[in-house]
């Protein structure tokens, strides 16, 4: 990790905690060259199935793909950004979960359907 002071590579850890959503790690740590202090933050990286469409083509899954459409669907409608965020997180949490490499994009699309009828029927 560099040093976003000096660009020095060489730190040393101080104190690592969850982050407030759990699904990372705060560190913060201190330069060994100019003993200024930074923070830096560590997540899992996903591997998320690659989606298949009806006319067989693959595309790699896109979270801000599904939380534009939802946006969208859900325009004027009283439901709140933090609401679709968390689904779509956990949606594709669900995905890697699963351990398939390829999922259809109508599963996906079936999926967030569901969920809107159940936040509400306009939407």
């Amino acid at each position: 990790m560099k040093c976003p002071f000096c660009a020095e590579i060489n730190n040393k850890v101080i104190d690592s905690r969850l982050g407030k959503d759990g699904r990372m790690i705060r560190r913060r740590r201190e330069c060994l060259n100019c003993k200024k202090r930074f923070t830096t933050y560590e997540k899992v990286e996903s591997v998320l199935p690659m989606v298949v469409k009806k006319d067989g083509r693959r595309e790699p899954f896109n979270n801000e793909k599904i939380r534009v459409g939802i946006q969208m669907a859900c325009q004027k409608r009283p439901i709140s950004i933090n609401k679709i965020d968390d689904f779509v997180d956990s949606l594709a949490q669900q995905f890697q979960e699963s351990g398939n490499r390829e999922i259809n994009s109508s599963e996906i699309g079936e999926r967030v359907i569901e969920r809107l009828k159940s936040w509400d029927d306009v939407a």
